[in-house]
């Protein structure tokens, strides 16, 4: 089976939060979709390794903020390759609550939702929730998962869904962030960047780049 096939599918790219007692926590997602209209119901996958998926198990509620075309590409790092075992990934992050759930101010919408029903496969949870609240924060386009690849460049995070272990790069003449796996294709050197230069996915520093 050819597994890019799937890549002809379509998909967004999203942060998916809820909460871990008092504190937020939350994780990039891009496979996201509504499954009624009404009641209004949408359906996420969450990988069981994402500190996210055991907390919403727990709350039994998740807010998705949909992420434009103008969203900050470092939140995708941020949400994406860091765990909110380990730190508090909203900490700098401009965020309010709906529904008492902290959805993302740079985004280009927010939906909010009561679990109603989850699916448990080999590595994700499928969890099923009925909207509790909605609404459009901006007009620009929705970031699409083709736009995130072909555009920002970015990867996938092993845990999504969609990661394919052919996505890392084999060109030798590239350098590859180590932590989200970014591919510097600018016009200046990588060499002659600066040494402030950092990762516009992940907001890592140069020195995480390796080349390949």
């Amino acid at each position: 089976m050819n597994k890019k096939v799937f890549r002809n599918l379509s998909y967004g790219v999203y942060v998916v939060s809820t909460l871990d007692g008092d504190r937020p926590v939350g994780c990039t997602a891009n496979s996201i979709m509504q499954i009624t209209s009404d009641p209004a119901t949408i359906a996420i996958s969450i990988n069981h390794d994402n500190y996210t998926n055991s907390c919403i198990a727990k709350t039994g509620r998740f807010a998705v903020s949909i992420l434009s075309e103008k969203s900050d590409p470092s939140l995708i790092g941020t949400f994406g390759f860091q765990s909110g075992r380990e730190i508090n990934k909203f900490d700098g992050v401009s965020h309010t609550f709906r529904e008492d759930l902290p959805v993302l101010e740079d985004s280009c919408g927010y939906i909010v939702c009561q679990v109603t029903d989850t699916m448990e496969t080999s590595s994700h949870t499928v969890f099923l929730g009925t909207v509790l609240d909605g609404d459009v924060l901006d007009t620009f386009p929705a970031m699409t998962y083709a736009y995130y690849h072909n555009v920002i460049k970015g990867k996938s995070p092993k845990n999504a869904p969609t990661y394919l272990p052919e996505e890392d790069p084999a060109d030798n003449a590239k350098w590859v962030c180590s932590v989200c796996g970014y591919v510097y294709d600018g016009d200046i050197p990588f060499e002659n960047l600066p040494d402030d230069y950092t990762c516009p996915v992940c907001r890592q520093p140069k020195s995480k780049f390796i080349k390949k």
